[in-house]
């Protein structure tokens, strides 16, 4: 019990030294890992069925060879690879944002360290550690949560451009 009491006073502690962006980066990066997860699930569990439905339905047609045949294997096609790129844009974006927070919480940090400077002065560097620690912890904690992601987003990319290509050999081989 101790240990879990400890732990939730060091996060409160970070989120009230870090100021109000921290929340925004918090919600940012739960959307963030939220959408990877998302993929990991759709690429082990959805896009299976996803691509024995449109065999399925390609197998089912008499014609594959006419004009008209390749424009219905072209969008099947098209919706595996659209719902197998799904969030990926999305996870970019969030994951570009993440450091944009990080920034708006140093600038925020700062100007609370001008404020206390306008108050007290230059001379009490107490009172301006507050904002120094609001300044930087939004700075590294967006940063990190961005970095968090990086990796993911490029493989969940690739993976969605294996497997639509796969897909694509695989019709055309039925």
């Amino acid at each position: 019990m101790y240990l879990l009491e400890s732990a939730f006073i060091a996060i409160r502690s970070f989120f009230e030294a870090g100021g109000d962006v921290l929340w925004a980066i918090l919600a940012v990066t739960t959307l963030m890992w939220t959408l990877i997860i998302e993929r990991f699930w759709f690429f082990r569990w959805v896009l299976p069925g996803l691509e024995r439905r449109a065999i399925e339905e390609w197998d089912q047609r008499e014609d594959t060879t006419s004009w008209f045949a390749r424009r219905i294997r072209d969008q099947l096609i098209s919706e595996v690879s659209l719902e197998s790129h799904r969030y990926i844009l999305m996870i970019k974006t969030l994951m570009a944002i993440l450091p944009l927070l990080g920034l708006l919480g140093t600038v925020t940090g700062m100007i609370l360290v001008f404020d206390v400077m306008a108050f007290a002065g230059t001379g009490n560097a107490r009172l301006m550690a507050g904002g120094v620690s609001a300044a930087t912890i939004p700075t590294m904690s967006g940063l990190v949560a961005a970095l968090s992601g990086l990796y993911l987003a490029t493989y969940l990319e690739r993976r969605a451009g294996k497997e639509v290509q796969r897909f694509e050999e695989m019709l055309v081989h039925h």
